[in-house]
């Protein structure tokens, strides 16, 4: 697949490291989003790392991961705390954690719903680029599950291009395996025609 031209394409401003953190409940694949773009990222040349906070997380709770991606070799280990991409892959998470803490001025916002731009910039109080997608949705429909990580990746790899779209799925078709993997990549590819980046 071809790579994605993006109208917020963060990876063309001038080099220098890109940080995400990831926000969802336990069970959901935040860490698992993290690792797959990290991977991509290592896979096109780039150096890049992936890893979740650390705490009592269990299935339903609030997970949070992060990940860089960068030119150069990586030598900061510890959580970011000033985001370029915040990536929510709940959006019930929005009213429980202020998602956008630390989030650069010239950050982006990748949000699960289905709600219209004007309600996630009240709830938030970002004003900043967003991106949105009914991750949900997709994934019923195209994993039969309620799991949103490859959809929200395909919303970052819509507005951010920080990785090409052709090498995360790739990585989904190595990690899930033939039946698992194309639902995935369905749904990944949908998020990519379905993100609203207003």
């Amino acid at each position: 697949m071809a790579g994605v031209e993006a109208e917020n394409d963060l990876s063309r401003e001038e080099s220098r490291m890109i940080e995400l953190r990831f926000h969802g409940r336990g069970g959901q694949g935040a860490v698992t989003s993290a690792e797959i773009l990290a991977t991509a990222a290592i896979d096109e040349g780039k150096f890049a790392q992936a890893f979740p906070s650390f705490g009592p997380e269990r299935r339903g709770a609030p997970v949070i991961a992060f990940a860089r991606i960068d030119e150069s070799q990586i030598r900061d280990r510890t959580a970011i705390q000033q985001p370029d991409v915040v990536m929510v892959l709940d959006p019930t998470i929005m009213k429980i954690v202020k998602v956008t803490t630390g989030i650069k001025p010239t950050g982006m916002l990748v949000v699960n719903t289905s709600r219209g731009r004007a309600a996630i910039a009240e709830l938030t109080g970002f004003t900043g680029k967003l991106a949105t997608v009914d991750a949900t949705a997709i994934a019923m429909a195209e994993i039969g599950r309620a799991i949103t990580n490859m959809v929200l990746l395909g919303s970052l790899v819509k507005a951010a291009a920080l990785v090409e779209a052709g090498t995360v799925e790739a990585i989904i078709d190595r990690r899930f395996g033939p039946m698992l993997g194309k639902r995935n990549i369905r749904a990944f590819r949908r998020a990519m025609e379905e993100t609203d980046l207003g």
